[in-house]
C-alpha cells in the first residue's frame, strides 16, 4: 500500500541520513577539547539572534536577502512537508489540508514563489554575476542543491495545482496554486488527468524531500544543522587572546590534534568565500585563501574519517607551509564568517609545529633570534631604546625610579625605526605640554610579544612576556598608555595569560580625554579633506574605533571614510609577523591596495594612521606607487601637536 511504501522509503532515507551524519560528526565527537557551556543564556540568544536576523549575511544585501528567502520560506514550506509525509502515514492528519482555507496555506504558496525567486537570484549570482569569492568553491554542489530546492517547492505547488483541478474547487488562499491550476485546466487537463498528476507530484515532492535529506549530510549545505551550533559554541574570550598551548603538545601537526571546536568548524563551512574576499594575503596574490584552508583541512579529516586519505601529511601535504606564513592575524576572516569559523587560529596552531620544527625562512628566524638575545625585532642593544628622547626639549621621567600617573609602553618601532621616531617625540612633547605625568621604561622595556605568539613562538614570547610583567610590576603607575595598538593587545589581552589585568589605553584615547578636558588645545582653523586607517589590533581586536575619528573631528578635518573601515577595515599586510618575513611574493602588497584604495576617494588629501607600523608600511606603499605628491601619511599626533 502506499502508506507502507512511504513509511519504508521514510525509514530507509532516515537511516541513510544519520549513518551519513555520523560519519561527518564521529572526528568531532572523539576530539578533545575546552568546554564551551558556559554562559549558556548569552550563548543561546545570540546565536538564535543571528541566525534569524541574518546579521552577517545581509552584510551583502544580494546573497543576505536570497538565502533569507530560502530559510524563512523553508521554516514554512516545513508545514506543507508535514502534511505530506502525515497524510501519507496517518490518515486523517491536518496541518493545511491542500483545499483548507487557513492562512498556513496561503503563506506556502506564497513562500513557494519567494523560493522560486530567491533560487533565480542565486543561480544569476553564481552564473553570470560570479563573485569572485566563489572560487574555489564547490560549484556542483550549490547547483544540485538549487535543483533539490526546487523540486522540493516546485513540486508542491505542482500538486497543489492539480488537486484544485481534480476537485473543481478554487480557493483565495492559494492564489498562486490557484493560478497554476487555471493554467492547467485551460491547457486542457481534465479532472480525471488531474487527480493522476497530482498523485505523481506527490510521490515526486516525498522524493525530493528525502533525496535532500540523505543528499545534506554529504553537501557543505550540512550547515543547516551545524550553523547554529557552530555560532553557539563560538568562542567567547577576548578577541585578543589566543588561548593557552598545552605543554605536551604546543602545535598541530596531525588533524585529530585540533579541537572538537575547531572541527565543527570544519564541517560547517559554507563556501561562502567572505573570508576569502576580506583576507589581505589573498588580495596580494599570495597563497593563502582561508576558505581553502577550511576546505581542505575538511576534505582531509572527512577523508581519514572514511579511510580514503591518501597524504598523511598535514603540514606540508594538506598545507602548505608557505599558506601558514602568508596570514597576517588580520581577524578579517573571523570578523566576517556568518556561521563564525576561525581559520586564522588553526593556522596560528600549525605555524607553532613550523617553529618547533625550525622551517622558518631567513629573515623571521633573524627577527626571532634578535627578540630572544635583544628583546626587539631590530637587532638593536637595548641600551639605545631611549635614544629618541635625546631629541626632546625636557627629560622623561624613568618610570622604574619614581611614581607616575601614565606609563608609556613605547614599542619597537616607535623606538627604534627613524621613520617612526619624530611621532614618538611629538607625543612626548604633546604629553608634556599638557601636563601629564608620565614616564617610560627605558631600557627595561622589551618588544610585548604580541606577534611573536601569532607566529608560532610561544617560547619567546613567554620569555618577553614575562621580563616586561616583572618590570611593570614593579613600577608605581595608573594606567599604561601605548601608541602601538600591537602591545596594547599583548598588554590589555595575551599578558592575562599571566594573571596580569592591566588598564591599557591607546595614545587616541588619552589624547581625546586631554582634548575634552581642556588640557590639550589644538588649532583647528586648517581644515583638510583626510581618511582614516583602522588599525586591525586598535578596531577589531580591541575596539577603539571613534577616539581617532572624534580627534580628526575635534581637528576641524572633514573625514572621507574609505569603503572598508571600521570592523570591515583592510590590514596594511605587516601584522603576524609578516613585517619580519619576505613579501616579495605578493602581487601587490595589502599597503599598496589600501593607498589605492584611498586615492580612489578623489579629494582626499591625508592619509591618517594609528600605529607606528602603518606608518612605515603606508609611506613605503606611497614611494612604490609614486603617489608622494598626491596624498600624505599623517600620524594622528600630527593633527593635535603645537
Amino acid at each position: 500500500t502506499q502508506q507502507s511504501v512511504l513509511a519504508g522509503l521514510v525509514l530507509l532515507a532516515g537511516a541513510l541520513f544519520v549513518y551519513r551524519f555520523y560519519r561527518v560528526l564521529a572526528p568531532v565527537l572523539r576530539a578533545p577539547g575546552p568546554s564551551r557551556f558556559d554562559r549558556l543564556s548569552e550563548r543561546a540568544s545570540f546565536a538564535v539572534a543571528d541566525v534569524g536576523l541574518h546579521r552577517r549575511l545581509l552584510r551583502k544585501r544580494w546573497s543576505g536577502t536570497l538565502h533569507s528567502l530560502i530559510f524563512f520560506g523553508f521554516i514554512i514550506l516545513l508545514t506543507a512537508i508535514l502534511q505530506s509525509f502525515g497524510s501519507g502515514l496517518f490518515p486523517g492528519f491536518s496541518i493545511a489540508p491542500i483545499g483548507g482555507n487557513t492562512w498556513i496555506a496561503l503563506l506556502q504558496d506564497i513562500c513557494a514563489v519567494l523560493i522560486i525567486i530567491a533560487l533565480a537570484m542565486a543561480a544569476w549570482q553564481r552564473a553570470v554575476i560570479k563573485p569572485a569569492r566563489f572560487e574555489g568553491s564547490k560549484a556542483t554542489d550549490a547547483w544540485t542543491i538549487y535543483v533539490m530546492v526546487l523540486a522540493v517547492a516546485g513540486s508542491m505547488l505542482l500538486e497543489f495545482s492539480s488537486h484544485i483541478v481534480a476537485s473543481g474547487t478554487w480557493t483565495a488562499w492559494r492564489p498562486v496554486s490557484g493560478a497554476i491550476a487555471s493554467i492547467l485546466a485551460s491547457l486542457g487537463l481534465t479532472q480525471q488527468g488531474a487527480t493522476a498528476a497530482e498523485h505523481v507530484f506527490y510521490w515526486v515532492h516525498i522524493a525530493a524531500v528525502l533525496s535532500f535529506l540523505v543528499f545534506i549530510p554529504g553537501s557543505k549545505h550540512r550547515h543547516m544543522f551545524t550553523a547554529l551550533p557552530n555560532i553557539f559554541f563560538r568562542n567567547l574570550g577576548p578577541k585578543g587572546a589566543l588561548p593557552p598551548t598545552p605543554d605536551d603538545a604546543p602545535g598541530v601537526s596531525d588533524i585529530d590534534q585540533f579541537s572538537w571546536k575547531h572541527k565543527l568548524d570544519l564541517i560547517s563551512c559554507t563556501e561562502c568565500g567572505r573570508c576569502q574576499e576580506a583576507c589581505p594575503a589573498h588580495a596580494a596574490g599570495m597563497p593563502l585563501s582561508p576558505k581553502k584552508v577550511i576546505m581542505d583541512l575538511r576534505d582531509h579529516m572527512l577523508d581519514r574519517e572514511a579511510g580514503t586519505c591518501h597524504d598523511t601529511s598535514l603540514i606540508g601535504g594538506v598545507i602548505k607551509p608557505e599558506t601558514l606564513w602568508a596570514c597576517t592575524s588580520c581577524r578579517a576572516c573571523l570578523e566576517v564568517c556568518p556561521v563564525h569559523i576561525e581559520p586564522m587560529t588553526k593556522i596560528i596552531e600549525m605555524r607553532r609545529t613550523l617553529v618547533e620544527e625550525g622551517e622558518i625562512e631567513p629573515m623571521l628566524q633573524d627577527a626571532l633570534s634578535s627578540l630572544q638575545k635583544n628583546g626587539n625585532s631590530m637587532s638593536k642593544p637595548g641600551r639605545q631604546r631611549a635614544k629618541w628622547t635625546k631629541d626632546l626639549s625636557f627629560k622623561i621621567k624613568d618610570a622604574r625610579k619614581e611614581p607616575v600617573d601614565v606609563l608609556w609602553f613605547v614599542g619597537d618601532y616607535a623606538s627604534f625605526d627613524p621613520r617612526v621616531q619624530k611621532i614618538t617625540v611629538k607625543v612626548a612633547e604633546t604629553l608634556h605640554a599638557a601636563g601629564v605625568n608620565f614616564g617610560i621604561l627605558y631600557d627595561g622595556e622589551q618588544n610585548s610579544g604580541n606577534d611573536v605568539r601569532r607566529v608560532g613562538e610561544e617560547g619567546v614570547f613567554e620569555m618577553l612576556a614575562k621580563h616586561n610583567i616583572d618590570t611593570i610590576d614593579a613600577c608605581d603607575f595608573k594606567r599604561i598608555m601605548t601608541t602601538d595598538p600591537h602591545s596594547l593587545n599583548a598588554l590589555s589581552q595575551e599578558y592575562k595569560l599571566f594573571g596580569r589585568d592591566y588598564d591599557v589605553v591607546h595614545y587616541t584615547q588619552l589624547l581625546l580625554e586631554l582634548i575634552e578636558t581642556g588640557q590639550l588645545k589644538i588649532n583647528a582653523d586648517d581644515s583638510t579633506v583626510v581618511t582614516y586607517h583602522d588599525p586591525c589590533y586598535l578596531g577589531r581586536y580591541n575596539g577603539g574605533f571613534d577616539a581617532p575619528r572624534k580627534i580628526i573631528h575635534l581637528a576641524g578635518h572633514s573625514l572621507h571614510e574609505m569603503g572598508r573601515c571600521r570592523e570591515n577595515s583592510f590590514c596594511c599586510g605587516a601584522g603576524g609577523g609578516r613585517i619580519w618575513m619576505d613579501d616579495s611574493m605578493a602581487e601587490e602588497r595589502p599597503s599598496e591596495n589600501r593607498i589605492r584604495e584611498a586615492l580612489a576617494l578623489g579629494d582626499v588629501k591625508m592619509f591618517v594612521v594609528a600605529c607606528p607600523k602603518d606608518t612605515v608600511m603606508y609611506n613605503a606603499a606611497l614611494q612604490a606607487l609614486g603617489a608622494t605628491e598626491k596624498l600624505v601619511v599623517k600620524d594622528i599626533i600630527d593633527l593635535v601637536h603645537l
